[in-house]
């Protein structure tokens, strides 16, 4: 039976890798061919994605796919959310996309309330109010008065920027569409009088595509510089949570998902958005989803806390290894202290330690001592964090969730899956961990006819990768440090 390889390629707010899935009958195979980093550009006070380094990145891997004789069968690619390219008249990119870390949009989401209400703004979309989101990023730059936006014929999401840039074709895929809070989620369309507000016209906006739809062939001279030839381009499950949830190894539908990675993102899959009062007040959000499924979800900053420590860490000459951070947190004390991990304080602040040190002492906790203790209190408060969410979760979905799938990077860390299945009192199944590549690459299968339903291939995913089963233990623990918890969260909003 022949192997058909497709090429992946999934870019990261903090890196980027290109991966090929061999797919040969029943087995499925997964190599990493690429990968590279993806930074922030900050210039003159504004944070920009550097699309052209990262388009090079892409090249790389297509030439190293070429000189091993690798021939995909086709090529995908997944983002993160939200962010988007300029398009002008005549199809050049107009500047860098802007980063949703940027500062530009702090403070527009209130603003922007004063003419379309919150409560009008999530009705309309179902999307969680979150100051980076799409609408009022393109309402930030009509403010700033934007040469990019004025000069706009069309705007691009990540995923179909970079499959322009490969191909020379524009689509709109849905999934990544769904993030931009200006998609209508039982429509699947774009809500003209909320871009009208942001005094931004709705045909800068192209008609929403469905995974697995053929956006083009490579170009002429792409195909011809890598030496790779004429391969086909496909949208896939272009936000990289869709893509990764397609690739949950799930058996049933009585399951919650937690995409661990720079964010943590915690939900259901449903058959239609569930916007109520209650899902308003959480704050959780309905994103698209293959088979038009949608994604119930919550976003929660996750292993970003960790990673900015590690950053200032490195800066002073203590560069830990994964199983080092996960030994040290280990050997810490217990429930010493805890926070709030969606507290604003943590969204970008010019230290995370410091910040950490700064939240204990507001809320009158003992501060972490040394660099274990606050890995500790990272890993503790992440889990309780996911059981404040589930609960809240529970009471808004029509199943019982019985489970919990841990897939992304965090997948691989038993320590903190260990204290989730503890902390929310059912079993945790961590992997796979390259969630996100194998959802985009079996969304390919699907498209070119090797692959049924989202279930069929779930069932492969079960049987090739095997996830890991976590039993949770010491729950009545557990329990009492998620009352010291929820007293730190209730006395935030005193």
């Amino acid at each position: 039976m022949q192997t058909q390889n497709y090429l992946a390629f999934d870019l990261g707010a903090t890196s980027g890798r290109a991966v090929i899935g061999r797919l040969c009958g029943d087995k499925f195979l997964m190599e990493e061919i690429h990968r590279f980093p993806n930074e922030i550009l900050e210039l003159h006070g504004k944070y920009y994605w550097n699309i052209y380094n990262l388009y090079a990145e892409l090249k790389k891997a297509l030439v190293i796919c070429a000189q091993k004789g690798i021939i995909p069968q086709s090529i995908g690619v997944d983002t993160w959310g939200v962010d988007f390219g300029y398009i002008a008249e005549d199809g050049t990119i107009l500047a860098l996309p802007r980063a949703y870390r940027d500062p530009y949009t702090n403070g527009v989401p209130d603003e922007f309330f004063k003419i379309v209400s919150r409560s009008e703004v999530y009705a309309r979309t179902g999307i969680q109010i979150m100051n980076f989101n799409t609408l009022y990023q393109l309402y930030a730059a009509k403010k700033e008065g934007s040469p990019a936006l004025k000069n706009a014929k069309h705007i691009l999401f990540m995923p179909d920027l970079f499959s322009y840039m490969l191909t020379g074709n524009m689509v709109c895929e849905y999934t990544e569409a769904s993030t931009s809070q200006i998609l209508n989620p039982s429509t699947r369309n774009f809500d003209g009088e909320l871009l009208n507000v942001a005094g931004v016209d709705s045909g800068i906006l192209l008609p929403t595509v469905l995974p697995g739809t053929f956006v083009g062939m490579l170009t002429d001279n792409l195909a011809k510089e890598t030496g790779i030839g004429k391969i086909p381009v496909y949208a896939v499950a272009g936000h990289d949570t869709a893509s990764a949830i397609a690739a949950v190894p799930a058996t049933d539908h009585e399951f919650a998902y937690l995409s661990s990675g720079t964010w943590s993102l915690m939900g259901v899959e449903c058959d239609k958005p569930i916007i109520s009062d209650d899902s308003y007040k959480n704050n959780f959000t309905n994103e698209g989803g293959i088979d038009g499924t949608t994604c119930f979800l919550k976003n929660i900053t996750g292993m970003w806390l960790l990673e900015q420590c590690r950053k200032e860490w490195a800066r002073e000459g203590r560069n830990y290894t994964y199983p080092q951070i996960v030994e040290m947190a280990q050997n810490a004390e217990s429930f010493r202290c805890f926070i709030n991990p969606e507290d604003e304080c943590f969204a970008n602040p010019a230290s995370m330690t410091a910040a950490i040190a700064a939240y204990c002492n507001k809320t009158a906790q003992k501060q972490p001592e040394n660099d274990a203790q606050l890995i500790r209190c990272i890993f503790e408060s992440l889990a309780l964090c996911y059981k404040d969410v589930l609960i809240k979760m529970q009471q808004m979905v029509p199943f019982e969730i019985k489970r919990l799938h841990v897939i992304g990077g965090g997948s691989k860390n038993t320590l903190l899956n260990r204290f989730t299945a503890n902390a929310l009192g059912i079993p945790v199944i961590a992997g796979p961990s390259e969630a996100t590549a194998i959802g985009n690459c079996m969304i390919q299968a699907r498209a070119t006819g090797l692959m049924g339903d989202r279930w069929e291939m779930r069932r492969m995913i079960n049987k090739v990768l095997p996830p890991l089963t976590i039993i949770p233990e010491e729950t009545d623990v557990w329990e009492q440090a998620y009352s010291r918890y929820k007293r730190l969260l209730n006395a935030e909003k005193i």
